[in-house]
């Protein structure tokens, strides 16, 4: 690997950061209506109001609030205008319809009047409202980090946090014989078309229509409703701890394996939970081997010239997976090409920051001075390596996982502080640092 230098050798680094984080910001601020607080799910390139998207979810209302308190924490914006901000979003939350049982948000509201979504916008394409464990796992983490960021607002958000129930996407019966069962991805009210099961684990008698599959990995973005249901006394911890870890060998390195590859998978819970902290020779060394294959990928296996995988929109139009197939859990993993070339989108490096800093903010400078990937809003969301042609704009959750990977640099790790409570750690703690691993120790690199 080269040396790092900052590609702009007229600004340093620090400055760079600050400017990313900055036009970030910009970004996100652009996606919220003024009178719901919500965001949009994403917007144009030029961050022209008309060209936001008309649908929100759990995860993107998650994503906005962590990212107020991010441009906080930063500096972007005063105490005042945070408060504001999250209290003009959990106003339009608490009237959200939801399932009263369980308190659980559906996955598509309009993001101007907060309507549940059961149509789709601009199709009129029929839409079963689906309650999802990871969103709302998402939604959670943005309510405890605000509480801690900005107390006067605690007492409107904890309502919404006591209210959920994570026990009720719990099936104790997913492994039989097994000590402990599985989350599942959601549940729907009304019986789908697609593939599903009949259950009445949720709220009593309620008969619920949860999906086939369950979540069964421990090395993907969906053990962050684990740890949201631990902390809330709602999952058994030995759920936790049979998730399954099964490895992959690339160029030397033994990983515990994402579901398809892709970044956001292996980093994204971390930004919150100081995973790498509290297990510096389990999920740390996975974290900074996963970085490490996906700059060889990209650097060196090929030659693409940059590097950094995970779902995204993509140039054209359209959203897709992307990963690194040689270590994903799935038997192909995700493609890292979209239309004959590599597709690389900046979240990816940056949620790669806190385990290969230098590398990272080299590579995030190079997509954009080099690919053109930027705009007033910073990074725009993924770029092809050879025509250089980007998405059309920026996506609400990428962006929000940019600007909390620069805020945990820039602002003393600020959102892990705010999320992990005293409460937070004594449950969290131990249950990260004793989760049995797979990969006895480190392939050093050469």
């Amino acid at each position: 690997m080269a040396r790092w230098t900052c590609h702009n050798r007229r600004m340093p680094v620090a400055s760079m950061r600050k400017r990313w984080a900055g036009d970030t910001w910009r970004s996100l601020a652009a996606l919220v209506h003024d009178e719901s607080g919500l965001p949009a799910d994403q917007i144009g390139a030029d961050l022209a109001p008309a060209t936001r998207l008309a649908h929100t979810s759990p995860t993107n209302i998650g994503g906005y609030l962590w990212s107020v308190a991010a441009a906080y924490g930063l500096g972007l914006i005063d105490e005042r205008e945070g408060i504001e901000r999250c209290r003009r979003a959990l106003h339009t939350l608490d009237r959200l319809e939801r399932h009263e049982p369980t308190g659980m948000f559906f996955n598509w509201y309009a993001f101007d009047t907060g309507a549940l979504i059961t149509s789709w916008p601009g199709t009129g394409a029929r839409v079963i409202p689906f309650l999802s464990s990871v969103d709302n796992a998402w939604l959670a983490v943005g309510l405890r980090v605000i509480s801690s960021a900005f107390p006067k607002v605690a007492d409107e958000a904890h309502p919404l946090l006591a209210a959920q129930d994570f026990g009720a996407f719990y099936d104790p019966d997913a492994r039989p014989g097994s000590t402990a069962g599985e989350i599942s991805g959601g549940f729907w009210l009304t019986r789908p078309r697609r593939p599903h099961r009949a259950g009445t684990y949720c709220a009593g008698s309620e008969v619920i229509f949860p999906p086939r599959h369950h979540y069964d990995l421990l090395y993907s973005e969906t053990r962050i409703a684990s740890y949201v249901g631990v902390v809330a006394g709602q999952l058994p911890r030995a759920h936790f701890d049979i998730l399954d870890a099964g490895t992959r060998t690339y160029r030397g390195r033994t990983v515990v394996a994402t579901c398809g590859g892709a970044m956001f998978e292996a980093l994204m819970p971390d930004l919150f939970v100081p995973e790498g902290h509290w297990a510096p020779d389990t999920f740390g060394r996975n974290h900074s081997d996963t970085v490490a294959c996906h700059r060889e990928f990209g650097l060196e296996d090929k030659r693409y010239g940059y590097w950094g995988f995970s779902s995204c929109a993509h140039p054209g139009g359209g959203y897709s997976e992307f990963g690194v197939r040689p270590i994903a859990w799935l038997p192909r993993g995700y493609p890292s090409t979209k239309g004959g070339e590599g597709i690389v989108t900046p979240h990816a490096a940056a949620l790669a920051l806190p385990y290969a800093a230098q590398p990272a903010e080299e590579n995030l400078s190079r997509i954009e001075s080099e690919l053109g990937c930027y705009g007033p809003g910073g990074f725009v969301d993924s770029v092809g390596v050879v025509s250089r042609r980007t998405a059309d704009g920026y996506l609400a959750v990428d962006q929000a996982c940019v600007l909390a990977a620069l805020a945990n640099l820039d602002a003393d790790g600020c959102l892990q502080r705010w999320f992990v409570t005293p409460d937070v750690e004594a449950s969290l703690r131990p249950l990260v640092a004793g989760r049995p691993w797979p990969i006895a120790s480190r392939v050093d690199e050469a």
